[in-house]
């Protein structure tokens, strides 16, 4: 008897809080090995002697290891308690950065930062947002922008420390130092982590986002025979490209913007000022945008922030070698980008429904692979090959913009169509009853 009470009781208020605050402090230290690697890439250039477009590489295999196994990392997730498998995650995050430190051959660099720290954070993330998913049913685009925008957010904590680091004992030093600071606080978080109780999410309606929340709950093999989620993919992928793009490349572009180490904004290095500025509106997009969409709409909401990057782009090719500009557009980019991991995974979750949460939304990572493929070494090559960023930047902006005519004018009337049907048709095998 006491097991059926269990499987029925509600989480209690404060529980979910406490949750959350793990899940954004977890996320806050698995943020430093993708978005402050623009100030390693310099001194690693010089100290390992390699192309720009080689030691991007690196990037890339982050991107694809951190997003590229999300599937592999969700369907794991679902098997483990979350505290378990982010403490996992923090570990490998941590080691990653100690093992870079000693690592002088690019090719094991491949291996210690790209896919040690990609595998890491990925476990984290898709933990985290899992989480948050099954806490706050009735919020989800709110509360998967807060854990998001911890993310985004908490490179700003480490920028200008880890900046000012490698400036003063070189970037060996420092990846070792932060290396065990950053996996002691995940996994010590991670450890605090906890499931609801079983059956304790409420049915909710969220304004115009008419979906009683988990009375379908697709698998992934149920979700991928869905075209609505393979358009929902196409343009997390086409949208991810411009964002990595700037986080891969914005140390080698500043360089030829004219903007130098000790160019000067504000009284401070305009780069590490850029990154942080770019932190922060990164973190804030992601509740921000997050909480609207849960007002007005995912769709109208995508809209608005796909343009504001799009244009944003053009902007800064325009106008980058101006420092000031250059650290303001940067932050305006970002504000337009980041708030694609609170409302692609939140539309993916209306859709799609909680159950099979972790899983799922693993393999809507996969999008985030893409675009670091093509946001990192192929952006880096075309570069090279053309000596402009003008046609790089042209195409990134052009795809922020398609994606933001799709939201309106095929997302969202595709997207009514489905739940409509949905209202009406039985549920698949896999729903709960």
């Amino acid at each position: 008897m006491s097991a059926t009470i269990l499987q029925h009781e509600e989480p209690k208020p404060v529980a979910r809080w406490w949750q959350l605050a793990l899940a954004m402090i977890a996320m806050m230290a698995a943020s430093s090995p993708q978005y402050v690697w623009a100030l390693f890439v310099p001194p690693m250039q010089a100290k390992l002697g390699v192309t720009l477009s080689a030691l991007q590489v690196t990037f890339a295999l982050f991107s694809i290891c951190q997003c590229g196994l999300g599937p592999m990392h969700g369907y794991i997730a679902e098997k483990f308690a979350p505290r378990q498998f982010a403490a996992v995650g923090g570990a490998l995050v941590g080691a990653s950065w100690v093992l870079s430190s000693y690592v002088l051959d690019l090719k094991l660099l491949y291996i210690t930062y790209g896919v040690f720290s990609g595998i890491g954070t990925g476990m984290i993330y898709v933990a985290a947002v899992e989480l948050m998913m099954r806490w706050f049913p009735e919020r989800r685009g709110f509360a998967i922008g807060m854990v998001a925008g911890s993310y985004g957010f908490g490179a700003v904590i480490t920028t200008f420390p880890i900046d000012a680091s490698i400036r003063a004992s070189g970037y060996q030093q420092t990846l070792l130092i932060y290396g065990f600071v950053l996996g002691a606080v995940a996994i010590a978080v991670a450890l605090g982590m906890r499931r609801p109780p079983v059956g304790a999410a409420r049915q909710h309606r969220e304004s115009d986002v008419p979906v009683d929340l988990g009375k379908h709950n697709y698998t992934s093999a149920e979700m991928l025979r869905e075209p609505i989620f393979w358009l929902i993919f196409v343009m997390m992928s086409m949208m991810a490209t411009g964002g990595l793009m700037v986080i891969s490349q914005i140390g080698a572009f500043a360089r030829d913007f004219g903007i130098a180490k000790d160019t000067l904004v504000l009284g401070m290095a305009a780069l590490p000022l850029a990154l942080t500025i770019d932190r922060i509106a990164n973190g804030l997009t992601r509740p921000f945008f997050g909480w609207v969409s849960d007002r007005i709409g995912r769709e109208n909401t995508m809209t608005v922030a796909f343009l504001l990057e799009g244009v944003s782009i053009l902007l800064m090719l325009m106008f980058g070698s101006n420092p000031v500009l250059f650290v303001l557009l940067s932050g305006v980019i970002f504000f337009g980008w980041g708030e694609i991991y609170s409302l692609f995974p939140a539309v993916q979750g209306d859709l799609f429904g909680q159950k099979h949460a972790a899983n799922n939304f693993g393999i809507l990572l996969v999008a985030t692979a893409i675009g670091s493929i093509l946001g990192g070494p192929l952006a880096a090559r075309l570069f090279e090959q053309s000596q402009s960023w003008t046609l790089v930047f042209s195409i990134v902006s052009g795809l922020d913009i398609l994606t933001a005519v799709l939201a309106l004018a095929v997302l969202k009337p595709m997207r009514q169509r489905f739940l409509g049907e949905d209202a009406i048709r039985p549920a698949p095998a896999a729903s709960l009853p």
